[in-house]
């Protein structure tokens, strides 16, 4: 393909794909009203969003099948009218249940976009321009998710939660259209066999531990809810791990974790981004539920750090074909720390103000970071495995956004059950377990080379 084609399609699909992920964290500030409108709990109104996330998770490494058995052209067609269709169940929908389905619908499209979006950039562009292609591909990836609440928290404050479904379907419209038009068909001679006992075991395995992260607050830790779960969950994932390795077609090619440069990237990036997602929730909450703001407000704290990612996105992209990664990750993971401790120590009893340039700070550090290292862990890998490290490297990041989440909701909620009457407390609990992850991805950092060695290419 010409590099004129390659641009228009990664337009549009990086255009459709930010809506995607937009929507991971769109319905934050919405659950509230979800909760008063259909009567239901804070434990099932969660799934409108853990559904989704784990829905979307499930569906990436499933992609690596799907990428080799089907032409690309047509896999995001139908992948964009998947997502379609479940955000017009959403604004229709009048039963909670159907509320929680459109998002799982909404999930499937979302989750099949992602790795599209990755495969065509690393195997078609350029070797000099990854890095500025994938900065391109960061609006959609890192950006959407940190303004999700802030465009929600405007929606509801003049509009009720349908809205957040009906804002959508315009630029999905959109984006199907032109995909038709504009998408080339790709070749491939590829005919894999699905491991579907592989995806029934991961699927088991992650949404038992998802539910065990969960009633981590609710439930005592040795309790079937909590513990049980979580054993569950383990143990089909060591059989789901077992059952790759001496699989001819695996639904995720263990052979990406060979590559030591992929190893190390993927888990500081998925340290960081459990922060990321985490940080959209503990903020809404602090703003909304300490201090009483309106959801409005709540949002227009995040929007200053969501500009700056924004911006900085693309910048951060061509950083990585000048800067060595190791380098932008230690400034960013600094940068990082600082504001997350500023968060946890004073941002609690500040202002919105505050609290808004605290989040700007965090933001800055994420930016330059998070970009350099998809390209890094993915640029390096041979062709052949390019599909399988798209799929598991966003499997991972987005299991770790639910479980980081989970983990900090629930950090969150027992503290404020042990300390009753001061909500401060818990709140200053989830910025430090987010501090803590990060100095964890520090630790990890360290085994970034800066100057890739292709004698080191496998661990």
């Amino acid at each position: 393909m010409t590099n004129k084609r390659i641009s228009r399609s990664l337009i549009v699909m990086v255009f459709g794909t930010f809506f995607g992920i937009l929507c991971s964290t769109l319905m934050n500030v919405g659950l509230p009203q979800l909760m008063t409108a259909f009567h239901v709990s804070e434990a099932q109104v969660q799934w409108v969003t853990n559904g989704y996330m784990l829905v979307n998770a499930l569906m990436i490494p499933v992609s690596a099948y799907l990428i080799k058995r089907f032409l690309f052209r047509h896999l995001y067609i139908l992948a964009t009218a998947i997502f379609l269709a479940g955000t017009l169940l959403g604004a229709l929908c009048n039963q909670f249940i159907l509320v929680i389905i459109a998002r799982m619908i909404q999930a499937i499209g979302a989750g099949m976009m992602m790795p599209l979006v990755n495969v065509l950039a690393i195997r078609y562009a350029k070797p000099a321009k990854k890095g500025a292609i994938m900065g391109i591909i960061g609006l959609a990836f890192n950006f959407s998710p940190i303004i999700g609440p802030t465009v929600s928290g405007i929606i509801l404050d003049y509009l009720s939660w349908r809205y957040l479904f009906i804002i959508i379907v315009p630029f999905i419209v959109i984006t199907l259209v032109a995909s038709i038009i504009i998408l080339p068909r790709i070749p491939h001679n590829e005919s894999p066999h699905f491991d579907s006992r592989g995806f029934v075991l991961v699927s088991i395995g992650l949404w038992c531990i998802l539910m065990g992260l969960s009633n981590i607050s609710t439930a005592h830790f040795l309790s079937w809810q909590v513990g049980g779960l979580l054993l569950i969950g383990l143990i089909f994932s060591l059989i789901f791990v077992k059952s790759q390795l001496g699989h001819t077609d695996p639904l995720i090619n263990l052979q990406v974790f060979s590559h030591a440069q992929f190893v190390t990237a993927t888990l500081v990036n998925m340290l960081i981004v459990a922060t990321m997602y985490g940080n959209t929730i503990l903020l809404p909450l602090l703003v909304q539920t300490i201090q009483h703001q309106s959801a409005l407000v709540s949002g227009l704290v995040i929007l200053p750090g969501a500009l700056l990612t924004g911006t900085l996105s693309r910048l951060s992209g061509r950083l990585y074909d000048r800067i060595s990664v190791r380098r932008l990750v230690a400034i960013g993971l600094t940068i990082d720390c600082a504001g997350t401790l500023l968060q946890a120590l004073i941002g609690t009893n500040s202002s919105p103000i505050v609290l808004a340039l605290f989040q700007a700070v965090r933001q800055l550090g994420l930016v330059t970071m998070l970009i350099p290292l998809q390209t890094h862990a993915l640029g390096l890998l041979p062709y052949e495995i390019v599909p399988d490290g798209v799929a598991t490297f966003n499997t991972i990041r987005q299991v770790a956004a639910s479980f980081g989440t989970a983990i900090i909701i629930a950090v969150v909620a027992l503290v404020n059950r042990s300390f009753p009457g001061n909500g401060h407390l818990g709140i200053e609990a989830g910025f430090l377990v987010c501090l803590f992850l990060l100095i964890l991805a520090i630790l990890t950092a360290h085994k970034l080379q800066s100057q890739f060695n292709p004698k080191s290419k496998t661990a």
